[in-house]
C-alpha cells in the first residue's frame, strides 16, 4: 500500500556465569522460560540435591548411565551436594545458573574413597562449553551490564550480538531513545520480545517492545536463531528479560546518572545538495541548491536517572520479594528544517517512569508461584519557538508539538508444580494493557498544515512563504489503546535418554481507535512545481498537466481510525533425546494458529494447521566439554499484527485534489483562486472511505510468512581460558504477505475467465495476497447471493517473480570470559541480504504499514527490485571487554565498526519519466536509469566506540562505585538514512533528494553513583 548433553569432565567444572556468553550458544532451547538447568555425572544410585538462594530444594538420582539433571531451576545460586547413602560426600558452592542454559556440575567416582568426609568446592573457575545448548544466542548478565558502557535499553544490549545491526532511524521502539534492530537480514517487525517469559512486543504493529527498568534486569538472552518448537512467531530474532528476584539476605541499594549537557555534541547542519544533475531534469527550486536546509546547533539532549531497589525475604526460605523503580527525564532541543511550515526550535522532554515487583512463593518443595507487575511509560511534550533561518534568530513560542503517552502496564503469573523428580507442569498468564494517547494542545481546527511552502509561486509571495503556524499533520484519537492477554501450559517428563516437552501457547490481542487522520479542518495543502509544466502529473488518474510556470496544490484528506483484534494459538510437542554420551538430539513440531478481525468482529484472515518442524543437534567432540558441533534446521511462521486492519481491512480515506492557483490567502496559507486539474479527488488504492468486504480483502487460501533455517558451527577451547568458534547461517524467506493494488489485473481475469464483470463487485482498493502465489480471491455477486472465485497468478498481476529473501552468514568469535581480572570478546560477521522483498516494512521510505508496503502493489514498482535488501550489511566487527586494572578501579570498552547500507533512489518510471501505477516519485528508478539497491553506492561505514572507567573504593567495602562511560569517542556524525525520494514530478528533482535524515548519535558523556549494600 502506497504512503506516504551430558559428559566425561574433569571434577572440577567451571561456574556458569559466563557459559551464556561463550560463542553466545547456551541454553536447553527453551526460548522464553525464566530458569536454568543444573547436570552432571557422578556415580549411579548416588543422589544429587540442590539447594538455591531462593530457597528451593530439589534432588535427582544419579541413573544407571552415571548421568543426572535437575531442570527448571529459577534463577539465583546454588549448592549442589552429592550424597551417599545419605551422607555428604561432595559439594559445589556458588553454583549460578544462567537463563536455559545446562550448567554442568558433574563430581569424580566415590566407590574408591576411603573417607566419608564432605569435600567442599568453590566453583570460581572459568566455564566448560554448554554441550547441552542446541540454539544460537548470547547471554548478557547484570555482571556485565555493570561493567560494560551500554546504552540503557534492550535493543542497546541487542547490538553486542552477532548478525543484529541497528534498523531504519525512520522506525521508534516503544520506550523513548530505543530504536528497532534487524536480527539476520529480517525486517525490524519479525522479532519477539518477552520478560519473565510474557510476551511484551508492541501490541499494534510489533515495532520494538516494553523492557525492564535497567537496574532490574538479572539477564538478558538475545536469540539469532535455532530456538525451540516451544517458542514461535518470529522469523527475525527474540529479546528476553528475566528480572531480578528476592533470595534468603536483604539487599537495597540505588543510582543517580547524569548525562550532561556540556558533554553532548551537536549533530552536523544539513545543505540542500547541489548536485549535478542528468540531462533534461532540474531542481523544483534551483535557487535553494547548496543554501541552509537544516542547522543543528545546540540541537542536544540531556538527562537524569534516578533509580532504587530492595529485595529480600518476608518469610525465610518461603516467601521474597524484589522492587526496583527508575524514573529518567531527559530533555532537550531540535530544530526543524528551513523547509518547514513554519520553521522552529522544539525544546522538547521525555518522562519516563518504570517499576518492577516481583513476589516469589515457594509454596513448598514442589510447588512455587511467582507474580510479576512491571509499568513502563513514556510521556513527551515539547514547545515551538519560531526561528528565521535568515537572520539565525528565535522568536517566540507560536505553537505546541502533539503530547503523547505511551507504554504498558504488565501482569504475568507463573506457577510451577514439580509433581515428580521427572515431571514438571509450568503455567503462564499474563496481561498487558498498553497506552497510546496524543493530543496537541492549542491545535487550530480551522487552520490547515501546509507542506511544501518553499515550492509556492514566488510571483504570488514575492519569495517570501506565506505559512500559517501549524506544525502537526496527524493526529490521533485520545482514546486510543491496546490489550492483550496470553496463557502458557508446559508439560515436560524425562523418560530414561528422554526430556519430553508439550504444551500450548495462546494470545489475544485488541486494539481500539488506532491509527491517525489530518488535523485541523481534515485537510492539509501541499504546494509544489512540476519543471515540465505541460507533462500531466498523474495521468492514470485523469490529473493533468498544471501549466503556465508549473506551480499547483494538492489538498489531502487522510483518515485511518479503527478497532480490530488478532487471536493467535500454538500447540507444539518436543523431544530433546541424549541419543549418547556425546551426542544430544532435539525434534520438535509446533502447530501455529492465526485469525484477524477487523472493527466489526469479522475475521478477514484465518490460518490454521501452520506446521513448523525444528530438528538440533550437540555434538560433544572429545566429551568433555571443550569441542561442541552443533546445528539447527527449522521454519518459523509469524503472524499479521493488528495494524494490517488499518487501511487493510477497515475502512480508510487518502485522497489528493489538484488544483492551480492564482492567490494564497495571506493569514491561513491556503491558495485561491483554484482551477481543477482532475476530476476531483482521487485516490491511488481506492481509499474513500467504504469498508471492504472481509471476505474479499485477503486472498482466501493466504498463507502466513514464513522462513526456513539452516545453522551449523562450532566452539571450542583454546587452552583453558579461551573459547573460539564459528557459525553458518542460512535463512530462506518462503512465503510474504503484502498488499497488490491493481484492479484493472484483477478486472482484465475477470474477462478471461469469462465471467461478465457486471455481474460480480471487484474490489478497487488493495488485497492482501501471497507474492509468487496463486492467490484466490472471492468476489461478491452483484445479485448479492454468493461469491465468485477468481485466481490470480504472477503473471496475471504483471509481476516476473514471486517475494525473494535470503541471508547468508559467516560469524567468527574469539572469547576470554571473565576470570575475576579480565573479559574480552570479538565478533566478525560477513553476510549477504539479497531479494526483492524486505519484510513486513520498507526502510528506503520509512513505511511501517505492516504487510501493506507499496512494494508489491503494481508489477512497475517491483521492476529493478532484485538486488541487496535495505538491513543487509556485509561487514560487522563488534569487540567488548573490561579490565581490573588495581583492586579498585576498572576500565571497559564496546567496539561496533560496519559497513553501511545500500543507497535507495526512487524516481519516476523509465527513461521517460513516466507514472504508469500514479504513485509518482516512487519507482526503483533514478534519473531515467535502473535504481536497484546496492548499485548506486552505500552509505559510509560507521566506527562507533564507547569506553568506560569504574572507581569502587575500599572504604566503602565496595559497595559505592562511581562510574563514567564517553560514547562514540570518535564523534562520528555519518548519516544512516537518505532521503530516497529523487523526484517531485517527471524531470523535476527534489531539493532534498540525497539529504541525511538522520546520523550517528553524537558523541556524549554520563556520570553515575551507585550504592549496593
Amino acid at each position: 500500500m502506497s504512503l506516504y548433553k551430558f559428559n566425561h569432565g574433569p571434577l572440577l567444572r567451571r561456574s556458569t556465569l559466563a557459559v551464556a556468553m561463550t560463542m553466545g550458544l547456551a541454553g536447553v532451547a527453551f526460548a522464553q522460560s525464566t530458569t536454568g538447568t543444573i547436570f552432571g555425572q557422578a556415580e549411579a544410585g548416588e543422589t544429587v540435591t540442590v539447594t538455591g538462594s531462593t530457597g528451593i530444594t530439589r534432588s535427582a538420582t544419579v541413573d544407571t548411565s552415571g548421568r543426572y539433571r535437575i531442570a527448571n531451576l529459577p534463577l539465583g545460586t546454588y549448592s549442589v551436594v552429592l550424597q551417599k547413602d545419605g551422607a555428604a560426600v561432595d559439594t559445589r558452592n556458588n553454583v549460578a545458573i544462567t537463563v536455559n542454559a545446562g550448567t554442568e556440575v558433574s563430581f569424580a567416582s566415590m566407590s574408591a574413597a576411603s573417607s566419608l568426609s564432605a569435600v567442599t568446592v568453590s566453583a570460581n573457575a572459568l566455564p566448560a562449553i554448554d554441550v547441552s545448548s542446541v540454539d544460537s544466542r548470547t547471554v548478557i548478565t547484570s555482571q556485565d551490564l555493570e561493567r560494560l558502557p551500554l546504552g540503557r535499553s534492550a535493543e542497546s544490549i541487542a547490538l553486542l550480538a552477532p548478525g543484529v545491526v541497528a534498523g531504519s532511524g525512520y522506525f521508534g521502539g516503544q520506550t523513548a531513545g530505543s530504536s528497532t534492530v534487524s536480527f539476520g537480514g529480517s525486517s525490524v517487525s519479525e522479532n519477539a520480545y518477552y520478560i519473565n517469559g510474557y510476551n511484551t512486543t508492541d501490541p499494534l504493529k510489533n515495532l520494538g517492545g516494553i523492557g525492564l527498568p535497567y537496574g532490574a534486569i538479572d539477564q538478558q538472552e538475545i536469540y539469532t536463531g535455532g530456538y525451540s518448537a516451544m517458542y514461535g512467531r518470529s522469523d527475525g530474532g527474540v529479546i528476553s528479560q528475566v528480572g531480578k528476584r528476592g533470595t534468603n539476605d536483604w539487599h537495597f541499594g540505588g543510582q543517580v546518572m547524569w548525562s550532561p549537557k556540556f558533554l553532548a555534541e551537536d549533530p552536523r547542519g544539513i545543505t540542500y545538495p547541489n548536485a549535478q544533475l542528468p540531462n533534461g531534469y532540474g531542481y523544483t527550486t534551483p535557487a535553494l541548491a547548496g543554501t541552509t536546509y537544516r542547522t543543528r546547533d545546540n540541537n542536544v539532549t540531556w538527562n537524569t536517572v534516578y533509580s532504587a531497589y530492595l529485595g529480600g525475604a518476608l518469610v525465610k526460605d518461603k516467601l521474597y520479594l524484589f522492587v526496583s523503580a527508575e524514573a529518567e527525564k531527559k530533555n532537550g532541543k531540535t530544530t526543524s528544517t528551513s523547509a518547514a511550515s513554519q520553521p522552529y526550535n522544539n525544546y522538547y522532554s521525555y518522562s519516563i517512569p518504570k517499576y518492577y515487583v516481583k513476589l516469589d512463593w515457594n509454596i513448598n518443595d514442589t510447588n512455587i508461584v511467582e507474580l510479576t507487575g512491571i509499568s513502563s511509560k513514556t510521556s513527551y511534550k515539547g514547545d515551538f519557538y519560531k526561528y528565521d533561518y535568515k537572520t539565525q534568530t528565535e522568536g517566540a513560542l507560536y505553537a505546541h508539538d502533539t503530547s503523547t503517552k505511551t507504554g504498558s502496564d504488565i501482569y504475568v503469573g507463573k506457577y510451577t508444580s514439580y509433581i515428580t523428580d521427572n515431571l514438571t507442569f509450568m503455567a503462564t498468564y499474563g496481561q498487558n494493557r498498553a497506552v497510546d494517547y496524543s493530543t496537541v494542545p492549542g491545535l487550530s481546527a480551522t487552520l490547515p498544515y501546509l507542506s511544501g511552502v518553499t515550492a509556492q509561486d514566488p510571483a504570488i509571495t514575492g519569495g517570501t512563504p506565506i505559512r500559517n503556524g501549524v506544525s502537526t499533520l496527524y493526529v490521533k484519537d485520545p482514546g486510543a489503546h491496546n490489550k492483550t492477554h496470553g496463557l502458557r501450559l508446559d508439560l515436560e517428563y524425562k523418560l530414561g535418554d528422554h526430556t519430553l516437552a508439550a504444551g500450548i501457547d495462546n494470545m489475544h490481542y485488541s486494539a481500539v481507535d488506532e491509527g491517525q487522520q489530518v488535523g485541523g479542518p481534515g485537510y492539509a495543502w501541499y504546494y509544489s512545481k512540476s519543471s515540465k509544466p505541460n507533462v500531466a502529473l498523474n495521468p492514470a488518474l485523469g490529473v493533468g498537466a498544471p501549466g503556465g510556470n508549473g506551480y499547483y496544490a494538492r489538498r489531502l484528506k487522510f483518515v485511518t481510525t479503527t478497532s480490530m483484534a488478532v487471536d493467535q494459538k500454538a500447540q507444539y510437542i518436543e523431544d530433546r533425546w541424549q541419543v549418547t554420551d556425546r551426542w544430544l538430539l532435539s525434534l520438535g513440531l509446533r502447530d501455529d494458529q492465526f485469525t484477524n478481525y477487523n472493527s466489526a468482529g469479522e475475521a478477514y484472515v484465518e490460518n490454521k494447521n501452520q506446521w513448523a518442524p525444528r530438528l538440533s543437534f550437540a555434538w560433544d567432540v572429545f566429551g568433555d566439554s571443550t569441542f561442541k558441533v552443533f546445528g539447527n534446521l527449522g521454519r518459523y511462521y509469524l503472524a499479521l499484527p493488528n495494524s494490517v486492519a488499518i487501511r487493510g481491512a477497515s475502512a480508510s480515506t487518502y485522497t489528493f485534489e489538484y488544483f492551480t492557483y492564482t492567490g494564497i490567502d495571506a493569514k491561513t496559507g491556503i491558495p485561491t483562486g483554484l482551477k481543477p486539474l482532475g476530476p476531483g479527488p482521487v485516490s491511488t488504492n481506492d481509499e474513500y472511505g467504504i469498508t471492504p468486504d472481509p471476505k474479499s480483502i485477503a486472498a482466501s487460501n493466504l498463507k502466513s510468512q514464513y522462513q526456513d533455517e539452516a545453522i551449523l558451527g562450532f566452539s571450542k577451547m583454546l587452552g583453558t581460558d579461551w573459547v573460539y568458534g564459528a557459525k553458518g547461517t542460512v535463512r530462506k524467506l518462503q512465503t510474504a504477505i503484502d498488499d497488490v493494488c491493481d484492479a484493472d489485473a484483477l478486472e482484465a481475469k475477470v474477462i478471461a475467465s469469462g465471467i461478465d464483470p457486471d455481474s460480480v463487485e471487484i474490489p478497487g482498493g488493495c488485497l492482501i495476497f501471497n507474492p509468487g502465489e496463486n492467490n484466490t480471491f472471492l468476489m461478491k455477486n452483484a445479485s448479492g447471493n454468493g461469491y465468485t472465485k477468481v485466481s490470480m497468478s504472477t503473471k496475471d498481476w504483471g509481476f516476473t517473480s514471486g517475494a525473494k529473501r535470503k541471508y547468508v552468514a559467516l560469524d567468527l568469535f574469539l572469547e576470554h570470559p571473565f576470570d575475576g581480572k579480565w573479559q574480552g570478546r570479538i565478533d566478525y560477521t560477513f553476510s549477504r541480504s539479497y531479494g526483492n522483498t524486505e519484510g513486513q516494512v520498507l526502510s528506503t521510505i520509512g513505511q511501517d504499514d505492516i504487510s501493506k508496503t507499496q512494494d508489491w502493489d503494481t508489477a512497475p514498482l517491483m521492476v529493478n527490485s532484485n538486488g541487496v535488501l535495505s538491513n543487509d550489511r556485509t561487514h560487522q566487527l563488534k569487540a567488548y571487554g573490561t579490565y581490573q586494572v588495581a583492586d579498585e578501579w576498572m576500565v571497559s570498552g564496546a567496539l561496533r565498526v560496519m559497513s553501511g547500507a545500500p543507497v535507495s533512489c526512487l524516481g519516476y518510471y523509465g527513461p521517460g519519466d513516466t507514472n504508469p501505477s500514479g504513485y509518482g516519485s516512487r519507482y526503483r528508478w533514478c534519473g531515467g536509469k535502473p535504481a536497484t539497491l546496492g548499485t548506486i553506492g552505500r552509505l559510509p561505514w560507521t566506527k562507533l566506540l564507547d569506553l568506560g572507567v569504574t572507581y569502587r573504593p575500599n572504604f566503602a567495602d565496595k559497595k559505592l562505585a562511581f562510574n563514567f562511560n564517553i560514547f562514540n569517542v570518535l564523534n562520528e556524525r555519518k548519516p544512516t538514512v537518505l532521503d530516497a525520494t529523487y523526484e517531485t514530478a517527471p524531470f523535476t528533482v527534489s531539493n532534498t533528494y540525497d539529504t541525511p535524515l538522520y546520523q550517528t548519535t553524537p558523541r556524549y558523556g554520563r556520570f553515575s553513583v551507585t550504592y549496593d549494600f
